[in-house]
């Protein structure tokens, strides 16, 4: 049976299962593609082989990854800055190996090597589900033969070893006085280009990451409802077309709607409303929070702190989502670090005796 599917890119790509049998290829033509994919049924009855056999300058594993780059820029799918940091040390770790030498030894030896330079068991395990990517892709889409079975041996034997498994989940709270530390050094330091204060209570107030605070932008600001629109908002199942609205608000003890304001008066009110660059503001905090001696403290903790205070002022699980962004109460879980004094505090609110 064949699927004739047109591409983001305006091309069209025939696919073609008959039989136990599938081929496909991409054309710049819709006639072009029909005609193919009859000639490809025709072959499978036949019993002739449609198999491709694998081009000549695809080689090494690098070659592979360079195809799926071109494969999803030309489907529209461009890579995320994670996955293309992952792709970029698998080309420069074991890039130059050839395809048909990558098995299961390989691979681990791969995890180990990332191991050595930092890397944790989260950040390998992307690693290698990327690599089950590149080779199920290739396979999949080119009918290039790649060793897919030796990547789910390699996750096992990783595993076993302890070098993959899910990410350590922080629960790093900043002290209010560590956080007046902080503000006070980035308002007494005239070289920040960027308002770290304001930014630092804004990340509070919102839940955002710092990637999230640098791209929201005045045409996404709803002032009579005191709204903006953060696009295309991480989620592991929804990368592109998230659009989701969080309400400025004054629920942590940093006033969101007021922050905004300042920043209008400080800036011109188009284009982007924090125009700086993320990774300079984290770099801007992790060198503050060394001067100042703040061990461990992340700009990525000011999230947690943020949903931990939204839930400490009695807000419901739904009610802090529609801020944080999370869909379901399992991932919304691993920000939340309640403190004791906290509940202390609102049941003494409430009259309640303890």
């Amino acid at each position: 049976m064949a699927t004739i599917v047109k591409l983001p890119s305006g091309s069209w790509r025939a696919q073609v299962r008959r039989n136990g049998r599938y081929v496909s290829k991409s054309f710049k033509r819709r006639r072009d593609a029909d005609g193919w994919a009859v000639d490809m049924e025709r072959r499978i009855d036949r019993g002739e082989n449609v198999s491709k056999t694998r081009p000549k300058h695809l080689n090494t594993l690098s070659d592979l990854i360079d195809l799926h780059i071109a494969d999803m820029h030309e489907s529209c799918k461009p890579l995320r800055r994670s996955k293309s940091f992952s792709l970029g040390k698998l080309k420069q770790d074991i890039g130059h190996i050839q395809i048909d030498r990558i098995d299961r030894e390989t691979i681990v030896q791969f995890g180990r090597l990332r191991a050595t330079k930092g890397a944790g068991p989260a950040t390998i395990g992307m690693d290698i589900s990327y690599l089950k990517t590149i080779l199920t892709h290739a396979n999949a889409v080119h009918g290039i033969q790649t060793p897919v079975e030796a990547v789910n041996l390699a996750r096992a034997a990783l595993n076993r070893l302890g070098l993959v498994g899910k990410s350590h989940e922080r629960d790093r709270r900043p002290s209010q006085e560590e956080l007046d530390k902080l503000m006070a050094f980035f308002d007494a330091n005239q070289r920040y280009r960027a308002p770290m204060s304001r930014i630092v209570r804004f990340a509070i107030a919102t839940t955002m990451r710092q990637s999230e605070i640098c791209s929201i932008e005045w045409k996404d600001l709803d002032m009579r409802r005191r709204i903006v629109t953060v696009r295309d908002r991480k989620d592991p199942r929804q990368k592109d077309g998230n659009h989701q609205q969080v309400p400025l608000v004054d629920l942590t003890g940093y006033d969101a709607w007021a922050l905004i304001n300042e920043q209008r008066l400080d800036h011109e009110r188009k284009g982007r409303i924090f125009p700086y660059n993320p990774r300079t503001i984290g770099t801007a905090f992790r060198r503050a929070c060394g001067e100042l001696r703040i061990d461990d403290l992340h700009f990525h903790d000011l999230r947690h702190e943020g949903t931990s205070r939204l839930f400490e002022a009695g807000l419901k699980i739904q009610q802090v989502a529609l801020v944080t962004g999370h869909k379901d109460w399992k991932m919304l879980k691993r920000y939340t670090h309640l403190k004791a004094d906290s509940i202390v505090a609102m049941a003494a609110g409430n009259g309640v005796k303890l």
